[in-house]
């Protein structure tokens, strides 16, 4: 009943958009890519104030629905009726992007073990293999200024960023950004898959 009324209360796009993203998160659950309740992605609503959707708290990622997905704006305000809270420091970190990237229709932001090894390192990603020779120039980095719970972060967040869409977020993990869910999705797995490599050769 939540879901056919939430559908029915948003267009057919719209509609679209939450079933891509809730599938991003089981796809997230498949390769092990969470910390719990600590991931976060989010899809930018088309033809909107910038709203977009974020997960719910309380839901690990093999249980979150289309229908249970927040939508917000660029205040954190929710546009629909939930009975869900969202992850502020993740608010933080999502609406820098949304609000300051058109281009900007899904962030994923993860602290895999290998996003989270190699931020730690002080030279990041090594150019070391094919996978990793793809974000040659293509990677961002972003100082450690520990949980992302002051808005005033958004802006330095964006100013590293630039017009990349890749960001390793040093000590913490690392974050992709996609013209679509899919491609946001590979991005990530491309990235991910440069670090593990990465780790396996200096073992």
């Amino acid at each position: 009943l939540e879901s056919t009324l939430i559908r029915h209360n948003v267009s057919e796009e719209e509609w679209q958009m939450q079933v891509d993203l809730a599938a991003c998160y089981r796809l997230a659950a498949h390769y092990g890519w969470y910390d719990f309740l600590f991931t976060h992605n989010s899809a930018r609503v088309l033809n909107s104030d910038h709203h977009f959707l974020i997960n719910p708290l309380g839901l690990m990622l093999e249980e979150i629905t289309a229908s249970s997905l927040i939508k917000i704006d660029l205040d954190g305000n929710k546009i629909l009726k939930s009975p869900f809270e969202y992850i502020k420091f993740g608010f933080t970190i999502h609406s820098a992007i949304h609000m300051n990237r058109e281009d900007a229709i899904c962030v994923m932001h993860t602290h895999t073990m290998e996003g989270m090894a190699v931020a730690a390192q002080k030279d990041g990603l090594l150019l070391l293999n094919q996978k990793s020779m793809c974000f040659h120039n293509r990677v961002a980095y972003l100082d450690f200024e520990g949980i992302a719970d002051h808005l005033d972060e958004r802006d330095r967040l964006a100013k590293d960023l630039g017009d990349l869409n890749s960001m390793i977020l040093n000590n913490h993990g690392l974050m992709t950004i996609g013209n679509s869910i899919a491609n946001a999705f590979i991005l990530h797995r491309r990235l991910n898959d440069a670090f593990q490599i990465q780790l396996l050769a200096q073992s």
